[in-house]
């Protein structure tokens, strides 16, 4: 049996390690407040995030990182993708010698433009190979509540990510291995920004067609991104692309989407941010993936107008009469 330790103990990583003790492992949740920890300890529950879910036995939790990640064969962060290299500064001194860092976090780090695994190696100074990243249409309420799901496990050594994907399989969860690191996590960063854009649009009151070609078009612009880092174009036909996209716009309970769709009715980002809650990563990840894409010379339209309306105050009316105004060019 594997010793896990999920840093974070938001909805997704709650739900993971409930994944992670359903498929066999002994788990420690590392929480930044005690109080969630205590909760956890004592009830088997985190009624904080995921209301109404009970935890395995194997499930329990910590505020000491320390004491978390000590022994731990899978060390899982799922922190805000910002926090990340902070966090990871303090704890990688705790890290066994080959523990496997898997990385729940779809961001892209302000300021640096790295993705979460580039931070991860370059702040827990750890080789490539040991870096997995996990990503697909995982909305933790659903997985946490054994609904049918699958996901993308990405290392560049198929081995390590086929470990991973051994200590997640369960009866309702499927996961499939691939080496594209790179594509898996830029679809799991820019869907977030597409979603911001799908909520607006549904606060708005306009219909499929709309939302239809956001989510198309929005697709398209994260393979441009992808192909110029180098990322298998086939990746984002699948879960770690369309797949993990669809999700996020469709579901009414994904926070992105939510976030967008207070954004639509016309509420500043302070009262969208208070009236949530929680982080919606695309909120911050657009000004880097903006950033990023200028870099290499990839037109990312519908990324530029959230950025526009998340931090210019431009309106989302606006916003979707400019990207209409574009001019016409062969798909």
């Amino acid at each position: 049996m594997s010793r896990a330790a999920v840093l974070g103990a938001g909805s997704w990583g709650t739900a993971f390690a409930k994944l992670l003790a359903d498929a066999g492992s002994d788990v420690t949740i590392w929480a930044r407040r005690a109080q969630v920890a205590a909760i956890i300890r004592s009830t088997g529950t985190n009624p904080d995030y995921l209301p109404g879910i009970r935890l395995p036995e194997q499930v329990t939790a910590t505020d000491d990182a320390a004491k978390a990640i000590s022994g731990a064969d899978l060390v899982v962060l799922a922190v805000p993708s910002q926090t990340l290299r902070g966090n990871l500064a303090e704890w990688a001194g705790f890290l066994e010698p080959d523990a496997t860092l898997v990385s729940l976090m779809k961001g892209i780090e302000l300021g640096t433009t790295r993705r979460m695994s580039e931070v991860i190696m370059e702040t827990g100074a750890v080789p490539a190979d040991r870096v997995a990243v996990v990503s697909g249409p995982n909305l933790a309420p659903e997985i946490a509540a054994e609904q049918p799901a699958a996901t993308v496990v990405a290392c560049v050594d198929l081995a390590r990510a086929t470990l991973v994907q051994r200590a997640i399989t369960t009866p309702y969860f499927r996961p499939y291995t691939n080496d594209d690191v790179i594509g898996a996590e830029l679809g799991g960063a820019v869907k977030n920004v597409i979603a911001l854009a799908y909520g607006m649009a549904t606060a708005m009151g306009l219909g499929h067609n709309t939302r239809a070609m956001l989510i198309t078009r929005g697709l398209a612009e994260t393979a441009r991104l992808g192909v110029a880092l180098g990322a298998d174009p086939l990746t984002f036909a699948g879960l770690a692309g369309m797949g993990d996209l669809v999700a996020s716009c469709s579901s009414p309970s994904a926070r992105n989407r939510t976030f967008g769709e207070h954004l639509g009715r016309g509420e500043t980002l302070e009262q969208a941010q208070a009236a949530t809650r929680q982080t919606a990563e695309g909120v911050k990840s657009c000004l880097s993936i903006r950033d990023l894409a200028r870099a290499h010379g990839v037109e990312m339209p519908i990324t530029e107008q959230v950025e526009l309306v998340c931090h210019e105050g431009v309106s989302p009316r606006v916003a979707m009469a400019a990207l209409m105004a574009r001019s016409p060019k062969p798909e």
